[in-house]
């Protein structure tokens, strides 16, 4: 069974310009244990699609469609509020982009993370407290006990990284999505964060979303990757593979625009242009203003997403 299995998922936002189109189109899945990294620009569609799965975005304004929209074998089109919030956690957890904004700053860190495991099991707050501690020294937090009755705005921003994965953790979710879980964090704090998150991952068994513009992070944690722009799936498939033989000009300009990829002195490649407003997009393939190799169809007529190897697709006219 396919933890997260969505087919031709579309979310758009009326606003008085236009209804801005933010995922158009969209088909993926993840397999339990698998890791899956989802790239692209702001803007691209990447944290709306998460947040569309787990029905987190208010309808209206926002509206979803899809053909398939599963998690765990669960039609998420058709749960109810009871059911969304039993999923929420025990199903899939999500570790937020800003960790600052993600928690009450009413509240101390522990009274969350156990109000968290309260909410999923029959538990007392004693013993939730406990079991926060335990999370949290999990995480690699050296002094668990003085942040369980710290606020949010006393901690740094790795360790308040840390407390989140610990609350995303708190109900053993058979899916984490990591939305930008190493925005604003210094390198060493970077590494330290995606490599617990991988050691977390094949402990539990979990599945993987990881949402990033860093294809550095990528290559580093996940085992399939995803292209996103314009909210359409540009490119898919092994990560390795899409770092060795890139094949949508998109996918090869982000891979150019990695300082130190190649040995030697090298200048990085300017992707030129704008991404593209999305509640007016070009007609086409979306990327088709900016790329160098673009024909009259490209601007014409929308590529789909289509194989052209094993565990390989690209939405691109020029691949064969």
């Amino acid at each position: 069974m396919r933890l997260v299995d969505i087919k031709d998922l579309t979310v758009s936002f009326p606003q008085t310009e236009g209804l801005v189109q933010a995922v158009r189109g969209l088909t993926l899945h993840v397999a339990p244990g698998e890791s899956l990294g989802i790239v692209g620009e702001s803007g691209s569609g990447k944290s709306v699609t998460c947040m569309a799965v787990l029905r987190l975005l208010r309808e209206p304004p926002a509206r979803i469609a899809a053909e398939r929209l599963e998690l765990a074998g669960v039609d998420m089109r058709k749960a109810d509020r009871r059911q969304l919030a039993s999923m929420r956690g025990s199903v899939a957890a999500m570790i937020f982009q800003d960790p600052m904004t993600a928690f009450d700053p009413v509240f101390t860190i522990g009274h969350q993370i156990a109000e968290t495991i309260r909410a999923h099991r029959a538990v007392s707050k004693s013993e939730a407290m406990a079991e926060a501690e335990d999370l949290l020294a999990r995480v690699r937090i050296k002094a668990p006990k003085a942040v369980l009755q710290s606020y949010p705005h006393q901690l740094s921003g790795g360790m308040l990284q840390r407390a989140m994965i610990a609350m995303a953790l708190s109900s053993r979710p058979q899916i984490l999505f990591a939305d930008e879980p190493t925005t604003a964090l210094d390198v060493t704090i970077q590494a330290q964060i995606l490599q617990l998150i991988k050691e977390i991952q094949a402990e539990y068994g979990m599945g993987l979303i990881m949402v990033t513009h860093d294809l550095g992070v990528v290559a580093e944690t996940v085992d399939r990757v995803v292209v996103m722009y314009g909210g359409r799936v540009m490119e898919e498939g092994p990560v390795q593979e899409i770092f060795d033989a890139a094949a949508h000009p998109y996918t090869q300009a982000l891979l150019g625009s990695i300082p130190g990829r190649v040995a030697g002195r090298q200048r990085l490649t300017e992707i030129k242009g704008a991404s593209p407003n999305p509640a007016h997009p070009p007609s086409g393939c979306p990327f088709h203003p900016r790329c160098p190799v673009a024909e009259p169809r490209c601007a014409a007529e929308v590529p789909a997403l289509a194989p052209f190897a094993p565990a390989r697709a690209a939405a691109c006219w020029r691949v064969a």
